[in-house]
């Protein structure tokens, strides 16, 4: 018995060491696409405390791996969830402390959801406007934040591993901004004026 054990969870190692994902995260992050992943929320204070912290970069390996596709089908799900729908939602927000990002795309044909690996922000514009954001991470607020009108998007592409730079306008650029701001462990709340509850 014991070595059926150690044999499976050798095997369970090798596959996640495969794709540059540890066995936590593995676990974390699910066998299939299927379903929605429970959210950290600010609410809970073990979640709050991963929310602050500064999201790794993703690595070749984790971004050809299997895992790694399991991850944006289920955070796609999560994001769409009927009871709890959003228009972005990052990696930290899931339980994993890596820079990749969803964000449904306003500005696009059929306003598709799409994946950004090692995303920043470069430039910004210097006009600026005011709008209503919520966050899945921060149940039941509602703030008003002053974000730049438009924004350059540096990312890496997920096939040929370059990075990318893109011109993003409007509430699209708003989205960017915000689930960028997760990457360093920076909420809406910390650059709202105004704080309301729904």
């Amino acid at each position: 018995m014991k070595k059926i054990v150690f044999l499976f969870l050798t095997t369970l190692l090798a596959a996640c060491g495969e794709g540059g994902f540890s066995v936590e995260e593995c676990n974390v992050i699910g066998e299939s696409g299927d379903g929605i992943m429970p959210l950290k929320v600010v609410t809970n204070r073990d979640d709050s405390l991963f929310l602050r912290r500064q999201s790794r970069p993703l690595l070749t390996e984790h971004l050809e791996s299997a895992e790694f596709e399991v991850l944006c089908e289920r955070m796609l799900a999560t994001v769409n969830d009927p009871l709890n729908e959003g228009v972005g939602i990052a990696a930290p927000q899931v339980g994993l402390d890596y820079a990749l990002v969803a964000v449904q795309r306003f500005d696009k044909a059929g306003e598709p959801f799409e994946f950004y690996a090692n995303p920043a922000i470069g430039w910004r514009s210097e006009s600026m406007s005011a709008g209503g954001e919520g966050c899945l991470s921060v149940p039941e607020l509602y703030g008003e934040v002053m974000r730049h009108d438009s924004v350059e998007v540096v990312y890496v592409h997920p096939t040929t591993m370059m990075p990318v730079t893109e011109l993003v306008t409007g509430f699209t650029a708003v989205i960017f901004q915000h689930e960028i701001d997760h990457l360093s462990g920076t909420l809406y709340t910390d650059r709202a004026h105004t704080i309301t509850r729904e």
